[in-house]
């Protein structure tokens, strides 16, 4: 039930900047025309995506919400990952978009109405930092509502380096910093792309949680009572706050008959520790089955040997 408040109030924070980021991306591209200042231009392409993205991640919560079914038994959770990596990759284009057209701009400048790009950008400014606002409070927790939030925090960057750039040219007619600042925006549009690729790839290759080491949980998980030795951990994540985790415990020989109490206590540990929910764990006792297998060996041994002496 928590987790469906959860979902809801992400869900209506993701709606209020849905409409935000429309009205600021209409108005950049009708001012970036009417003032032909690429950077309003390039700022209102960043805009677009971060309006794809706030979109996509949308749908990825409602999806998310969708019950597991026979044949997909996590549920749609991977969704929200699919539409990080599908958006990140949209953005990596657009950045090199916005290099090629800034480049064209550093050669032969063009006149730009910098007046009516101050007002477009500062209007920009303001609804990016209201959005930023509503989307921050679940940005830790969310890869989804962090890589939106990223993506709303470059807006409000560029919008103030447009505002910058319009008092610049406003003062000096120095047509030259509008392409400068377009670069500025190419790079963190950029960045930005790069590293929700990373994340989402990392995920959607089954990658142990970024904050998370094998060696640690492994080494947490030996200090439990019972638990003799591990062996075939799996750790991986379905998708940003769903982490999963697999592996073979080897329980003491008096522990072999109260084989859920380790169970119990292994799971209880992984949760408290580094909030693992869902795990697979097999019990096994090698010294129960090695110790009757090794008198077999042993006698098999001697019995050969003493066969060979004979001969």
């Amino acid at each position: 039930m928590e987790s469906d408040n959860h979902d809801k109030s992400i869900a209506n924070r993701f709606t209020y900047a849905i409409i935000l980021t429309a009205v600021t991306c209409i108005a950049e591209i009708a001012g970036g025309i009417w003032a032909n200042s690429l950077a309003l231009l390039s700022d209102a392409a960043h805009v677009f995506l971060d309006l794809f993205a706030l979109l996509l991640s949308l749908g990825a919560i409602k999806l998310a919400g969708l019950p597991a079914s026979e044949t997909r038994t996590y549920g749609w959770h991977r969704t929200e990952v699919f539409a990080s990596f599908i958006n990140g990759v949209t953005i990596f284009l657009i950045s090199i978009g916005i290099f090629y057209e800034a480049w064209g701009r550093l050669l032969k400048p063009e006149e730009v109405k910098s007046v009516p790009m101050f007002i477009i950008a500062t209007i920009g400014l303001v609804m990016n930092l209201l959005s930023a606002s509503a989307l921050h409070q679940h940005s830790h927790d969310d890869l989804n509502v962090h890589s939106a939030l990223l993506h709303v925090i470059g807006d409000a960057a560029a919008s103030a380096g447009v505002i910058i750039g319009g008092a610049i040219m406003y003062f000096t007619n120095w047509y030259i910093v509008d392409a400068i600042i377009s670069i500025g925006i190419g790079c963190v549009v950029f960045f930005g792309a790069w590293r929700v690729m990373r994340e989402s790839t990392h995920i959607l290759l089954e990658g142990v949680p970024r904050k998370m080491k094998v060696a640690e949980i492994t080494e947490s998980i030996r200090k439990v009572e019972g638990v003799k030795d591990i062996h075939h951990l799996n750790v991986w994540s379905i998708c940003s706050h769903i982490v999963v985790l697999s592996a073979h415990l080897d329980v003491t020989t008096d522990f072999k008959q109260r084989q859920a109490s380790v169970i119990h206590a292994v799971e209880h540990m992984l949760l408290d520790t580094y909030g693992i929910a869902h795990t697979t764990l097999q019990v096994e006792c090698i010294a129960c089955v090695a110790g009757p297998v090794l008198k077999k060996m042993k006698h098999h041994m001697q019995h050969s040997h003493t066969h060979a002496h004979h001969h």
